[in-house]
């Protein structure tokens, strides 16, 4: 729409139409990140199937695909090898419409960070810094996060600052910045690796999160900076993050609605709001982001797990929380044996495939209040469809991520201290 606008001869206010193609264009950005001497994830782009599948194998898997020029995640998938990769472009519109297809080597088991800045091509405030609850992977709207982070150091955070603002002053904005990056653990190693996913030249989604969360109006600020003014002028900090309290978004997402619909999450965006929690600790404001969405976690009774073999030793982690807090644990039988390995009391449910009476017929029947499910890996993200099909239909909290099981168990506990009180955004940013 830029682009087109600046050919008719119409004058565009702020960032401009060379910055947004830098952004969006896989190649120019990368140059960008290389000058700049940013880590990106291996990338390629394609025009052709041939070209995608010999960039693919390139590439390296899992793959994260997209057409070029799409928003809320459209026609974004994984991808575990290059069959899948084959049945992506065959199915795909990117093809139909002769748009350039994206491939980006998919982080697994990352942290993703979603940062909103604002700059008037010379100095950049720091709007607010989002630790995603959920692993890289999901979409950033469908994604709780966290504002501030609640697990990342600060030199993770400076980092992060100092990226966005290079990224910010190298691109020329003038408005809004929205920058995603993943932070890798170094396993064995000391530190962790800081990889740029992308950078959107606009404003993005969590603007109006933000904005409620640090008490400041971005979008407000962003048309001044547009119309020419200058950040120095507005008297801003070169981050306006408060401390004192921390701020959790949830989505709220549709399932419900819809009979048969899956409740996995992935890179396309599914959710039809947000809702925001705020409270002094992060387990607190999650829970409260929780009811607020429709899925007010349990404060007793039974939790069904079932997580992929990478996820069992964290599984069993949540399963011992849980069982600690008084909860009774059901797991089918690979995961149930790794619960059992850490002297945690488990009874065994039956896979669908094994007959009634099984998992199903068990959250159908009302006889389990949370779900937690994590598939994962080659070809396993449609396993377990029925159960989280079985968990929507009852009305039950269905978690598909561990990051996710993790942060319900600390809320539970949280909740457990008594009734968090409830205090107004004017009286938040008072304090």
């Amino acid at each position: 729409m830029a682009a087109g606008l600046e050919r008719a001869g119409v004058r565009l206010l702020g960032t401009s139409v060379d910055a947004i193609d830098t952004a969006e264009d896989r190649g120019r950005f990368g140059e960008l990140l290389a000058r700049l001497g940013y880590q990106a994830p291996p990338y390629a782009t394609a025009n052709t199937v041939e070209e995608a599948l010999a960039a693919g194998a390139e590439v390296g898997f899992p793959l994260l695909v997209r057409p070029s020029y799409v928003l809320g995640g459209r026609a974004m998938e994984i991808v575990y090898s290059l069959e899948d990769l084959a049945g992506y472009l065959e199915r795909s519109e990117p093809r139909a419409q002769g748009r350039a297809i994206f491939l980006d080597h998919f982080l697994e088991n990352a942290i993703e960070v979603d940062v909103d800045a604002l700059c008037d091509g010379r100095e950049v405030t720091i709007g607010g810094i989002m630790q995603h609850v959920e692993e890289a992977g999901i979409h950033s709207g469908d994604s709780a996060c966290v504002l501030p982070p609640h697990s990342l150091g600060e030199d993770m955070l400076e980092r992060i600052r100092e990226q966005t603002r290079g990224i910010a002053l190298e691109l020329g904005v003038v408005g809004l910045l929205n920058v995603q990056f993943a932070v890798v653990s170094a396993g064995a190693r000391p530190g962790a690796e800081l990889y740029v996913i992308e950078a959107n030249p606009r404003a993005s989604r969590t603007v109006p999160f933000v904005s409620k969360a640090v008490g400041v109006p971005l979008a407000k600020l962003a048309c001044r900076l547009m119309l020419g003014e200058s950040l120095a002028s507005l008297g801003l900090p070169r981050d306006l993050m408060r401390g004192g309290y921390v701020a959790v978004k949830e989505a709220v997402l549709p399932f419900n609605r819809f009979f048969g619909a899956d409740s996995l999450l992935g890179p396309e965006m599914r959710s039809t709001g947000e809702v925001m929690g705020i409270a002094t600790d992060f387990p607190t404001a999650f829970a409260k982001a929780e009811a607020a969405a429709g899925s007010a976690l349990p404060d007793s009774g039974t939790v069904f797990i079932t997580v992929t073999d990478s996820d069992k030793p964290a599984g069993a982690g949540i399963a011992a929380q849980l069982h600690d807090l008084g909860f009774r644990i059901v797991a089918t039988s690979g995961t149930a044996q790794a619960i059992e390995r850490m002297g945690i009391p488990v009874t065994t449910l039956r896979k669908v495939a094994e007959g009634s009476p099984h998992v199903v017929d068990a959250i159908s029947g009302g006889e389990v209040d949370l779900v937690i499910n994590t598939p994962t890996g080659s070809g396993a993200r449609s396993d377990g469809w029925e159960i989280r099909r079985a968990a929507v239909a009852r009305g039950i909290p269905c978690i598909t991520t561990l990051s996710g099981g993790q942060a319900a168990a600390r809320a539970i506990r949280a909740a457990r201290a008594g009734e968090p009180a409830v205090t107004s955004l004017q009286e938040w940013h008072k304090r």
